[in-house]
């Protein structure tokens, strides 16, 4: 690709309607928002995009949509991934066909005796072989139960096709081992704003951050400081995200993503049942902590 993958991303939310359908106008105004910020693109089908609870004619929609109401000097990331091979290496080529730059793709975890290093190998081997567009490895065992390991990942990143990983387990001692084995041009990614500023200082290349979706040019602010070798200030800005990361990750999950993004001034929508959205005390605490970063309505 002649884009390198470099920068901050959001991984999209999927904002749905009282019937649990998908609401696709509110979900091309946020990619028009994100268009106008200091991302450098947009990862759609996501785990915060809930893709998981998407049908394969949903995850064609949204992409399409991303697409079409994205910049074209913006990145569209797709999440591919799927419990089987061959579903996997059939939607990355959808991806591509849509306008993908790029697939980000998570290992299935359903089988985990079966699920040894060996077919881990194996199966991003395979699929980059097939896929038409760069591969991005999604490291995320907090939802998939399963740590790719940095000799996994070393190894992988000698493949021509595979380009990076997105590594979302917060080992910060994993992450410099894989950027220390890792191939010449081999893109790590932080997974999470609470350990952006870590990864980037020892020489990763961006991040694919929750907290992106309701803080994107604060996100981007981060990095643009560490590229201009202005650490303190980066430092600093880091410090000050923790607060409002842990409270759309860990803390309140995505009911409490959906809750900042409309105080932000985006479309949260309503999560897909069974997931919950965030209750009053919740939205409450997030509009405190975001009332002190600048953020409330800042996109409105």
């Amino acid at each position: 690709m002649s884009k390198k993958i470099e920068g901050i991303f959001a991984p999209i939310a999927t904002p749905y309607q009282e019937d649990g359908n998908i609401d696709i106008i509110k979900y091309s105004e946020n990619v028009k928002k994100f268009g106008r910020t200091g991302l450098a693109g947009i990862v759609s089908l996501g785990s915060n995009g809930e893709f998981v609870m998407l049908s394969k004619e949903e995850k064609i929609l949204l992409l399409k949509a991303t697409r079409e109401s994205l910049p074209a000097d913006k990145l569209l990331i797709a999440g591919t991934g799927c419990e089987s091979l061959r579903d996997t290496i059939e939607l990355t080529k959808v991806a591509a066909d849509v306008g993908a730059d790029a697939a980000l793709i998570i290992n299935p975890s359903y089988h985990k005796r079966d699920l040894t290093e060996e077919s881990m190998l194996r199966f991003f081997e395979l699929t980059a072989d097939e896929s038409p567009i760069p591969v991005m490895i999604y490291n995320m065992p907090g939802n998939s139960g399963i740590n790719l390991s940095s000799s996994l990942i070393t190894k992988l990143s000698k493949h021509p096709n595979i380009t990076g990983v997105k590594d979302s387990g917060g080992n910060i001692v994993q992450i410099a081992e894989t950027i220390a084995g890792a191939s010449e041009g081999f893109s790590v990614f932080a997974g999470s704003g609470s350990f952006l500023f870590a990864t980037l200082m020892l020489g990763g290349k961006g991040g694919t951050l929750a907290v992106a979706n309701a803080a994107p040019d604060f996100c981007s602010g981060i990095y643009s400081s560490v590229m201009a070798k202005e650490y303190e200030k980066a430092r600093k800005m880091q410090l000050d995200l923790l607060p409002l990361n842990a409270a759309v990750t860990t803390k309140y999950g995505i009911g409490g993503m959906k809750a900042a993004m409309e105080l932000a001034g985006f479309n949260g929508g309503l999560p897909r049942m069974p997931i919950l959205p965030a209750k009053e005390s919740a939205r409450e605490e997030i509009r405190n902590i975001m009332e002190k970063l600048g953020l409330v309505g800042k996109y409105a």
